[in-house]
């Protein structure tokens, strides 16, 4: 295979990953700003009945539809690499059979289940939330397919448009309903932020199946083209089985993942009414802060890494089925140097500014920030995680993970159990155990990937040099805040002013070692011209 080729192919995965890098940048940013105003309506105990309610509808969401975009941006991908366009668009066509099905099963399934799921949880203020969220089990799985069909075309517009409008829809609504249903209790709060979800979800399946009414005429054309290739077609009863054995591993791992969640849900009331220290209503506040502040800000920069494992399994894939060695090498060090290059900082940063940043975007419930400077390295090794996963897939090993993910969760509950129950730790000991969760499963991914593709890691590029430049930009971060915010006593303009300097001695730096060479930032839209400028004052 030429080199030119896999540069060409190598650049086009990078350019797919930062689409869908920037659309999840604009819906992460979107989803913490209405939790910030829903926080402000319903509290930190209402974003507690809130979030144990997402992560119960979560895991049942995953079971119907959640593993199907990777299951079928593979399938098509591997299709689409050998032309065979019209096979392609039947997997999509049994997909969506498939979803319609396991998506009304799914929302079925959550309002039979309600009232236990809420009981079982020990918050049983969650019920209000779970049956808010019931119907938007059915139209998620719907947009799941049109998202990985459109995926798997290698084309990750369509999916990037409809995650903005649906966030967008999601975070306008969330909040007219909690302030609206806020006034018969927080649980009916954090049931309106429910509401929200499912409308926002309406509104993104809406926008993604007019794209695709928008791009059907050359979809058709494409399929009767004399370029495509004329296979046998495989009967729907034969894509289905395909499309579930791709699935269902996917489908258990990320089950697995969420299970971590669910012990979470499940272990901290428990064991932080074990210790015999606080009361009900702290208990509630403080997984609530655990589910919103926490999780919101992490899950921010860990959303890079799952755009780069999106667009890495129809890329691998296609290298693959093309027997393609060096451009799977390549994707590989391409997808871990583009999740490196904004975790690593992100980790650092928020471990040495979260206390800041909680106290400036929550002044009136500041409370959290010491699970930021405990947890926020766990950023790393989720983002390692999940963007190897996605490459596992993408060659076929799609039952590794799986086991990966066991054996993490398998550590977070041994350690929930010990750590949480001590009074001085309480939940701190939750993300504890989630960064351990994610070093073994992370540890187990990387060691198969390695052993499956024989692939030559960038250790220097990926690791070393992020790294390096974090920890300056970690010490300057440091320094500046806490001198500024001697001189001028306000918190905000402080904790602002030190993270646009760490990103900007951050940028510097990694130009300056060659973190971010001006051949690779091309591939990234702006980047390419301030790394040539910062090169050039350097010589």
């Amino acid at each position: 295979m030429d080199s030119m080729g896999t540069e060409s192919r190598s650049a086009s995965f990078q350019q797919q990953a930062v689409t869908l890098m920037v659309s999840t940048l604009i819906v992460r940013f979107l989803g913490w700003a209405y939790r910030v105003w829903m926080t402000g309506i319903v509290g930190d105990s209402g974003m507690g009945f809130n979030g144990a309610a997402y992560y119960i509808y979560m895991f049942i969401l995953i079971f119907s539809s959640a593993g199907l975009p990777a299951a079928i941006s593979k399938m098509v991908s591997e299709r689409v690499a050998m032309r065979q366009y019209k096979e392609a668009h039947r997997v999509f066509q049994t997909a969506l059979v498939i979803a319609a099905i396991f998506g009304a099963a799914g929302s079925l399934l959550l309002v039979l289940t309600a009232r236990a799921l809420s009981s079982l949880s020990t918050i049983h203020e969650t019920y209000y939330s779970l049956i808010a969220l019931s119907p938007t089990i059915l139209i998620a799985a719907i947009s799941a397919v049109y998202r990985g069909y459109f995926q798997g075309m290698h084309n990750t517009v369509p999916t990037a448009v409809s995650q903005v409008t649906e966030q967008l829809f999601n975070a306008i609504f969330s909040v007219v309903f909690a302030f609206i249903l806020v006034k018969g209790g927080q649980e009916y709060g954090a049931a309106g932020g429910s509401i929200g979800t499912g409308i926002g979800a309406a509104a993104g399946v809406l926008i993604i199946v007019g794209i695709y009414q928008l791009l059907s005429p050359y979809i058709k054309k494409r399929i009767t083209s004399p370029f495509s290739s004329r296979v046998s077609l495989a009967r729907p009863i034969n894509l289905a089985g395909e499309l579930l054995r791709t699935a269902w591993p996917i489908i258990i791992g990320m089950a697995v993942y969420t299970l971590s969640n669910l012990v979470d849900i499940f272990l901290v009331p428990r064991r932080l009414t074990a210790s015999g220290a606080f009361t009900y209503d702290q208990i509630t506040s403080m997984y609530g802060i655990l589910t919103n502040k926490y999780a919101s800000l992490i899950t921010m920069p860990v959303s890079f890494s799952t755009a780069v494992a999106v667009a890495a399994v129809p890329n691998i894939a296609s290298a693959v089925k093309l027997r393609d060695a060096d451009g799977v090498n390549a994707k590989i060090n391409d997808g871990l140097r583009l999740s490196m290059l904004l975790s690593i900082p992100a980790a650092i940063g928020l471990t040495v500014l979260g206390n800041p940043i909680i106290r400036m975007l929550y002044p009136s419930f500041p409370d959290g920030g010491v699970l930021m400077e405990f947890g926020s390295i766990s950023i790393i090794f989720l983002a390692v995680t999940q963007t190897v996963t996605g490459m596992l897939q993408g060659i076929g090993k799609v039952k590794i993970p799986v086991l990966g993910a066991l054996a993490g969760v398998a550590v977070k509950i041994i350690f929930n159990y010990i750590l949480i129950a001590i009074p001085s730790v309480n939940v701190v000991g939750a993300v504890i155990s989630t960064t351990l969760c994610y070093v073994v499963a992370g540890a187990v991914n990387v060691y198969f990937l390695r052993k499956y593709t024989r692939a030559r890691l960038d250790v220097n590029g990926a690791f070393l040099k992020p790294l390096g430049a974090s920890a300056v930009m970690g010490l300057v971060c440091y320094v500046f805040y806490y001198t500024f915010y001697y001189i001028s006593g306000s918190n905000a303009a402080a904790a602002l002013l030190s993270i646009a300097l760490g990103a900007a001695v951050y940028f510097f730096l990694m130009a300056a070692v060659g973190g971010i060479d001006a051949k690779y930032a091309n591939r990234i839209p702006l980047v390419g011209k301030m790394v040539r400028k910062v090169t050039g004052m350097l010589r």
